[in-house]
């Protein structure tokens, strides 16, 4: 994991705590308590979480655990739905996007 850290784009004006630290395709970012991994993500500028069988890029569509778009993997653990899976410190998650 390299320590350049990953831009931050949450709402500035909300107010978090528990800050904690994931690594994302390797790098270092940051979640807060309770936030889903596709909430981490997209707060990290992720878009596209994963490719098609036939390479077309796909990223978070309904947010609800229903369309399977977010999946990724999670701790080693592939096929996750980013939306449905809670943020834990230390968490390592991979996208099909470096």
């Amino acid at each position: 994991m390299t320590d350049e850290l990953i831009e931050d784009l949450r709402i500035t004006t909300v107010t978090r705590t528990g800050r904690i630290r994931i690594s994302v395709n390797g790098r270092k970012a940051y979640a807060y308590k309770g936030e889903t991994v596709l909430a981490a993500l997209l707060a990290a500028g992720y878009r596209v979480l994963r490719k098609d069988q036939n390479g077309q890029a796909r990223g978070a569509f309904c947010g609800m655990g229903i369309c399977y778009d977010c999946l990724v993997t999670i701790n080693g653990i592939g096929n996750m739905r980013s939306c449905m899976v809670e943020v834990e410190e230390g968490m390592e998650i991979w996208t099909d996007e470096p």
